[in-house]
Formats: C-alpha cells, sequence, structure tokens
C-alpha cells in the first residue's frame, strides 16, 4: 500500500513512522496545513494508496484567539485533503477528537451523537469532520482523546516534569475521559487503511479510546506511581483551574462501533504508559 502521510514530527506522525518507514511523511516545509490547496496538490502528485493526516493545529487554549487559523488547518486543509483523495481514489484517515461534543452527562458519546463543541478548537476539528464527509471518498474520521507518548507535549511528559519539582500537585478530578497512547493510534490508522482499501462500504466515524476511563488527577496518579514519583495529587473541579478554552467534562467514547468494523478494541492506557516510561528512561 502507498501511504502518504501528513505531519513528520508529531506524536502520531512519530509512532507511523515507527510502524511504516516505507511510507512518504510531509512536512510543514513539504505541504503546510495552512495552505489547502498545497495539501491536496501533493496527493495529486503522489497519488497514494491511503492518506492519513497526522498534522494539525493542537493548542486548544491559543485557539481561542487563534481560530481563523486554527480552521484553515484543521478544518479547510482536510477537507481539500479529501477531495484530492477521492480524485485519485485514495482512502482518507482523519484524526479527530472528542473535543466535538459537549461533554454534558456520564454515559460514552457514540459516532452518531450529535455535535456540539465547547472550543474553538473542537469547531475547527469538527469542520475538518465535514470537509471529509462532504468529498464523498472512501474515509474514516478517527476521534480519539487524551493522546500521549514520549515525544512531544502532553499530560504525560508534563507531569513527569512536575511530579520531579514538586511534592504536591492540584490537578483536575471532575474530567473523565480515555487517555490513548499514539502508538496504538498509529496502529488502528494502519489496520483501518488497509481494510478499507478492501472494504469501502465501512467507511464513517469511529472512536478509538483507551480504557479504563479515568479523571487527570487518576491519570496522574498513575503516572507517578509507575514513574516511582511521590508527589501527592489534590484533586479540584475545573472551576478551579480556568483556562482560556472551555473542556468538555464527559471524554467518554463509545468505540463498539470500530471494535465490530475493524477488529480493534480499546488498549489498556496503564499499558501504553509503562511503555512510554520504559522510552524515556533509555534515554536518560
Amino acid at each position: 500500500m502507498r501511504l502518504l502521510v501528513f505531519g513528520e514530527s508529531g506524536q502520531l506522525a512519530t509512532e507511523l513512522r515507527r510502524l511504516a518507514p516505507e511510507a512518504r511523511y510531509l512536512g510543514r516545509a513539504t505541504a503546510d496545513l495552512a495552505n489547502p490547496e498545497a495539501c491536496a496538490t501533493a496527493i495529486r502528485q503522489h497519488r497514494p494508496d491511503a492518506v492519513i493526516n497526522a498534522a494539525a493545529y493542537t493548542a486548544v487554549d491559543r485557539a481561542e484567539s487563534d481560530e481563523a487559523l486554527a480552521t484553515v488547518v484543521n478544518g479547510d486543509s482536510p477537507a481539500a485533503m479529501a477531495r484530492a483523495a477521492a480524485d485519485v481514489g485514495a482512502v482518507m484517515i482523519q484524526p479527530s477528537t472528542d473535543y466535538v461534543f459537549d461533554g454534558a452527562g456520564q454515559a460514552p458519546f457514540g459516532p452518531d451523537h450529535p455535535a456540539a463543541p465547547l472550543n474553538a478548537y473542537g469547531r475547527s476539528k469538527l469542520a475538518g469532520e465535514a470537509g471529509v464527509r462532504a468529498a464523498g471518498g472512501v474515509h474514516a474520521i478517527l476521534r480519539v482523546s487524551w493522546v500521549f507518548s514520549a515525544h512531544g507535549a502532553n499530560f504525560v511528559r508534563t507531569m513527569l516534569r512536575l511530579g520531579a519539582e514538586r511534592d504536591a500537585l492540584n490537578v483536575v478530578a471532575d474530567q473523565t475521559g480515555g487517555p490513548t497512547p499514539a502508538a496504538d493510534i498509529a496502529r488502528a490508522c494502519l489496520r483501518i487503511a488497509q481494510r478499507l482499501r478492501d472494504q469501502p462500504e465501512l467507511t464513517g466515524s469511529y472512536h478509538f479510546t483507551g480504557a479504563p476511563d479515568v479523571s487527570w488527577a487518576g491519570f496522574a496518579r498513575e503516572i507517578f506511581a509507575q514513574a516511582g514519583l511521590s508527589c501527592t495529587v489534590h484533586d479540584i473541579t475545573t472551576a478551579d483551574y480556568p483556562t482560556p478554552a472551555q473542556r468538555p467534562l464527559n471524554s467518554r467514547l463509545d468505540c463498539r462501533s470500530l471494535s465490530a468494523a475493524f477488529g480493534l478494541s480499546r488498549p489498556d492506557w496503564r499499558a501504553g504508559l509503562e511503555q512510554v516510561l520504559q522510552e524515556l528512561n533509555g534515554r536518560k
């Protein structure tokens, strides 16, 4: 399968490189997502069998004051990619986010649940979803949550740094979701892309998150326990930690349709965390 990946150094692109080094990876210098037509042109030039968009505008709080650019990168460019992918007969894999939902209630959100993003980042990703669907090609929109790995900016690396510096931390305990290792997302994207080549009727939107669901505070406690850090976690509410972008309280996602269609079960994020810590320790 000739695979074209947008992104070079982000969490997902880094993990994809490990699993599929033979793929073609396009960074900002080659295909800047601030220029949708450049992304579409790259697809038409390379004529791949599958496209994975592993690049995105991910600065959630900054997007509140930079929504126009976030919408171009997360909305307009995926739409342009999807149209070009449809033109050349390529499968399009578009990762998205739990932030397209409003976080109401405690039940997991299904793929068909009405979207109602609370922040600019969520709106920009929702625009990308709409553009991919409207292109009419074979595609999978894969909503993920709380992504972490041994590289890039993520909650695990932040907690490890702060936990080594402080005796105690206040961490939000009323937001709940599924931390998801980037390595597992990469494996899922590759599996889905290959399956869609053979079964285009599986086109649609799916959810993929780690298990079990946990609060940010609970996630932090497991990070410290596995890392051997004696940092105490104090539970606080979202109201105690205001941010420019409003976060959903409930980020639980129903992943059953992905399991049924592609045989992909929710990964145990605690096992993924152990692997990430081993990688980070190996760098010391």
